[in-house]
């Protein structure tokens, strides 16, 4: 969702950054965007120990309490130019549709349109897996409740997490540079500089039912 259909990912970097800044924690533009769809939890560990903090159990919750509190009160409600188009698109064609998040669910619904997410036929978030991206688990569950194989299946990401998540699952990725530029998203079978430019260059088509 973050970077792919709404822009909020700007939001998320500066709610990170200001509240980490309260606790002497100069995160960079990178150390957020590189960790996006990584549980809360395990980013908030590993920007701990690459500054070298030291950390408690209840710092954890507190801090990600705080950042989402953050988040919910500067969040705006934008979106990626070209995508609520091409979903409609897809829709209309009749393609089967998931939504694969971390969000939170509740953040999820706080964001995203219900005429948006009406188009989606399945929806995973945060709260309906235990291993998050990178971990394969949040697209195979979607891929399980869509009734397809992965090699019926295509997904559309826009951060490193995502794509290595996409790719243990057997998926085929497409990466978008709306959140980090190319070099960043080297794993993807193939990446675009913009939504509309995807467009442009593939011709998507839905694969004949089988007896």
């Amino acid at each position: 969702m973050d970077g792919v259909i709404t822009h909020t990912m700007p939001d998320h970097h500066r709610a990170w950054r200001e509240v980490l800044a309260a606790y002497d924690i100069r995160v960079t533009h990178h150390d957020i965007y590189s960790r996006e769809g990584q549980p809360g939890d395990e980013a908030l560990v590993e920007i701990y120990q690459k500054y070298n903090v030291s950390y408690a159990p209840e710092d954890i919750a507190r801090v990600l309490a705080e950042k989402e509190a953050h988040f919910k009160e500067n969040v705006r409600q934008r979106f990626v130019r070209g995508t609520r188009t091409f979903l409609k698109k897809l829709h209309r064609d009749g393609f089967r549709l998931a939504l694969v998040t971390g969000t939170a669910r509740h953040e999820l619904q706080m964001i995203l349109p219900a005429r948006l997410a009406g188009l989606f036929d399945v929806i995973i978030t945060g709260d309906d897996v235990r291993r998050g991206k990178p971990d394969p688990e949040p697209f195979v569950r979607a891929l399980r409740r869509l009734g397809l194989p992965a090699d019926e299946a295509i997904v559309i990401e826009n951060a490193p997490y995502g794509i290595r998540a996409a790719k243990a699952a057997g998926l085929r990725c497409f990466a978008l540079e709306t959140s980090l530029s190319r070099e960043y998203l080297e794993e993807a079978d193939e990446v675009f500089a913009t939504i509309n430019d995807l467009t442009r260059k593939i011709q998507f088509s839905r694969c004949h039912e089988k007896p």
